[in-house]
């Protein structure tokens, strides 16, 4: 691959990681729906769905339980999963506890919800969580603000570009991933939020 294509690849995929999306989502939806205090409670599921899983991955990488924080092998991916799914789990057990700001519950019990069947496939296949992600938080974007979101579509084929060009994942991998970030996750957010 000529080094500028890899250079664009790299920066699409680690700029459209997952927790990227939920760093900047959980704090964004929290803010629509409820001012500062729903700021907090997006700072809060962030937290459990972004920071405390990349610590997870980080910490599974330098005792190389896996490779890297992308997680690229499916072996490795479940032997990673229970981590991150404690962490958002415990993320979502609190902010229902703790009566959060409901469209942040929503959407962080819809990011179960996709990481659950995502982990259902990656007993059996390798798919992309990064376009799985990416597909969901449009989806949920275009939920709450409207279409006209919908002009964030090419970021997302971008980043399922940037994974295949990358050789992380295959264009049916990248497919399958978008559409389950999108069926799962749109009905599950509108049904709750």
């Amino acid at each position: 691959m000529p080094r500028g294509e890899a250079r664009w690849a790299w920066l699409l995929s680690d700029g459209g990681e997952p927790r990227n999306w939920m760093l900047v989502l959980a704090p964004l939806l929290g803010w629509h729906a409820d001012g500062w205090a729903g700021l907090r409670w997006g700072a809060l599921a962030a937290l459990f769905t972004a920071v405390l899983p990349t610590l997870i991955l980080h910490l599974g990488e330098r005792r190389r339980y896996w490779g890297d924080r992308h997680v690229r092998r499916r072996q490795d991916r479940i032997v990673a999963a229970p981590g991150v799914l404690a962490s958002v789990l415990t993320g979502t057990a609190l902010l229902y506890a703790l009566d959060a700001t409901v469209a942040v519950v929503a959407l962080v019990t819809a990011m179960v919800a996709v990481l659950l069947a995502l982990l259902v496939i990656t007993f059996f296949w390798k798919v992309s969580v990064h376009s799985a992600v990416a597909a969901g938080a449009l989806a949920v974007l275009a939920t709450v603000f409207g279409p006209w979101t919908l002009v964030l579509a090419p970021l997302v084929v971008l980043i399922g570009w940037s994974r295949v060009r990358l050789r992380c994942h295959t264009v049916g991998q990248v497919a399958v991933g978008v559409l389950i970030g999108a069926a799962v996750s749109t009905p599950l957010y509108t049904y709750l939020g």
